[in-house]
């Protein structure tokens, strides 16, 4: 029996309360029914930078997940903090430890939500640090309305690799962001936009599978969004 394609999902971290007394690790579930049903094998990644070049070495593909914080503006450059950014200091070692690892080994890569602006910074590119403050008329990106549903509609660009996966012009997606990729890293194509002008999807076209999205695709709002996860776990198990 052929063996599924091990993929690696970066947790979130909590402190201590609620669940436990003591620091825990939390994942909402859906993002592994979304690999399992697209036929991957998913394992979940503890904050070690020191070890993730050994994760790696047992994994077919990464999904760098999203999270209620931010990227610390040191890693793009900025010179200024907005009052809205929080941060998870050693998840963000980690995830640019792994991703960067991952990236340089050729490893099919998915960044979701956070996990795009965190792989648009990995790859040299810098962040819109709150929407509402930088963005004209911007949309409601952390929208009102449940997860499930969708938020607002994005356009992808013709051509890109999320155009070819998807096979659409135009998705509906849903929106839990209030910042965005800002400057592209070399290299980089936008692949989605909002109406307002913000970058909605991110990939890199020399990889075998490079590719963020600002929404949350395991929700699978639509048909695109398991498109998504299907044409990662295909790139994870023929670069075995």
């Amino acid at each position: 029996m052929t063996r599924p394609p091990v993929i690696g999902l970066t947790l979130d971290s909590e402190a201590p309360g609620g669940y436990s007394k003591f620091p825990w690790y939390a994942l909402r579930e859906n993002y592994c029914a979304a690999v399992i049903r697209a036929g991957g094998l998913p394992v979940l990644l503890p904050h070690e930078p020191e070890v993730a070049e050994a994760y790696l070495d047992s994994l077919d593909g990464l999904l760098v997940t999203g999270g209620a914080f931010d990227v610390d503006p040191t890693h793009f450059g900025a010179e200024e903090r907005h009052a809205t950014v929080t941060t998870k200091d050693r998840r963000t070692a980690f995830e640019i430890a792994v991703t960067r690892s991952a990236f340089e080994r050729d490893l099919p890569l998915l960044g979701i939500c956070g996990g795009q602006q965190l792989l648009n910074v990995v790859l040299g590119g810098t962040l819109i640090q709150h929407i509402p403050d930088e963005v004209e008329d911007a949309l409601a990106h952390e929208q009102p309305n449940p997860r499930h549903e969708a938020g607002h509609g994005v356009a992808v660009t013709p051509g890109t690799l999320l155009h070819r996966i998807c096979g659409t012009e135009r998705l509906e997606v849903n929106s839990a962001h209030h910042q965005a990729a800002k400057d592209l890293g070399p290299g980089v194509t936008v692949n989605a936009r909002a109406p307002d002008g913000v970058i909605e999807g991110i990939e890199r076209a020399d990889r075998r599978f490079c590719l963020g999205v600002q929404w949350h695709p395991e929700y699978a709002v639509s048909a695109g969004d398991e498109a998504i996860f299907g044409a990662f776990i295909e790139a994870a198990a023929d670069g075995r």
